[in-house]
């Protein structure tokens, strides 16, 4: 991934990022905007080339209606288009992250799109579809924060003629508890102030790991499909899935399986041919990395 950032004369500020095949400008001169966004990229290097080709092209500003003098609003634009209704000011830095997600799953279809969390150490790729709410985003984090490379903690994308996983790599979306816990085992982490009040409670975005940015372009072919599942109270417990179970679990959790018609199924049924497929549950981070950290062991002994 490469950023550049430039100041306009009129009190903008724009940023073009290259996100694995894609490239993305945001303008904007809402402060907290020109706050995170620097902080939450930083890691990846810069460059002082302008992108040839521009796919989306996003503006984050704030609502000139009346009611900014009371509650301050802001909008998500892409290419003029507002798609969304605004949110508060406040909430200005998630509704580009946010944004930016529905930009990918609805209008950028040369990879089938699962919502999955993607992690890859040492050669092991995984890759893990859940629906939300299912804790796949903070163990995506928790990984990271261990040594794993993170590939998407929202939005794994795959390459149809090839069955290989490509990154993303941007900030991880954490919620609610899982923002006090994950600093707290973590306290080398580097998270965003905290957004209250937004459709998902309190949120707050993680910078991504040196490792996650060095790595941005590099893809990989996926070796575990792993269905997790977070259950407050309980020891890890892993059970071996069976192949078709698992390609339903893939396709249950794709955005655009439908678009790519047989070249959706056929990449589905490539990866749970190539990969094991487990179901986890888990409460205990230790245990959970136990685990990981022995999918490379075995992967090295084999």
């Amino acid at each position: 991934m490469r950023r550049l950032y430039h100041p306009d004369a009129d009190g903008d500020s724009t940023w073009y990022f290259e996100l694995g095949t894609f490239t993305v400008e945001l303008t904007s001169r809402v402060d907290t905007v020109k706050k995170w966004i620097p902080f939450l990229y930083q890691p990846f290097r810069e460059t002082v080339a302008r992108p040839a080709f521009i796919d989306f092209r996003i503006r984050v500003e704030r609502s000139a209606s009346l009611r900014r003098w009371v509650r301050p609003q802001v909008n998500f634009y892409l290419d003029g288009f507002a798609p969304f209704k605004p949110l508060p000011a406040r909430q200005a830095v998630p509704l580009f992250e946010w944004g930016l997600n529905w930009c990918i799953a609805n209008q950028y279809h040369r990879y089938l799109h699962f919502h999955a969390a993607g992690v890859e150490k040492n050669g092991v790729m995984v890759i893990l579809p859940a629906p939300p709410g299912s804790g796949k985003s903070t163990l995506a984090a928790a990984l990271m924060q261990h040594g794993w490379r993170l590939f998407s903690d929202e939005i794994l994308m795959v390459e149809p003629s090839t069955a290989r996983a490509i990154p993303i790599g941007r900030p991880v979306n954490l919620k609610n508890e899982s923002i006090d816990l994950l600093h707290q085992i973590f306290p080398q982490a580097q998270l965003t102030e905290k957004f209250y009040d937004t459709s998902k409670g309190v949120v707050a975005l993680m910078k991504p790991t040196a490792e996650t940015a060095s790595r941005a372009s590099v893809g990989a072919m996926p070796t575990h499909i792993i269905t997790p599942r977070y259950l407050p109270g309980s020891t890890l417990s892993v059970s071996a899935c069976r192949k078709p179970a698992a390609f339903m679990a893939l396709i249950g959790n794709s955005f655009n399986y439908h678009i790519h018609g047989k070249a959706g199924f056929d990449t589905a049924c490539r990866l749970v041919d190539r990969c094991d497929c487990f179901t986890l549950e888990y409460s205990r981070f230790e245990e959970v990395f136990e685990f990981f950290d022995g999918l490379c062991e075995g992967s090295r002994g084999g």
